[in-house]
């Protein structure tokens, strides 16, 4: 008997679609956020999303090849396949490691009468 909280072996119904896959795709900087919907085919991956991407001009200077990338804040990579409804996030280098820039405050907070 299987489990109740076993997966199911079926196939989920979006991927019996030929339907295009509409997929966010986000890149936030400190004073703005360029978001876009982009669609491909089915059975599309992370990677042929960025090469759509960088057709686009407002993604000029963006780093789309050696960022960070994430679907919904969970790290991933650029052969993980698409889903419907994904939102694509692009991430931007840390400007300071937060444990040196915490030391930092605590050390001028110190200094201070």
């Amino acid at each position: 008997m299987p489990s109740c909280c076993e997966r199911k072996a079926s196939t989920p119904v979006s991927q019996l679609s030929d339907a295009p896959l509409r997929v966010e795709i986000v890149y936030a900087e400190p004073r703005r956020v360029i978001g876009k919907f982009l669609h491909l085919p089915p059975g599309s991956r992370v990677a042929d999303a960025l090469r759509l991407a960088s057709l686009d001009p407002d993604f000029n200077g963006v780093d789309l090849a050696n960022s960070a990338l994430g679907i919904f804040g969970r790290l991933t990579r650029t052969d993980q396949a698409l889903q419907e409804g994904d939102r694509l996030e692009i991430y931007r280098p840390l400007a300071a490691d937060p444990k040196v820039a915490r030391r930092q405050r605590a050390q001028q907070a110190r200094k201070k009468p």
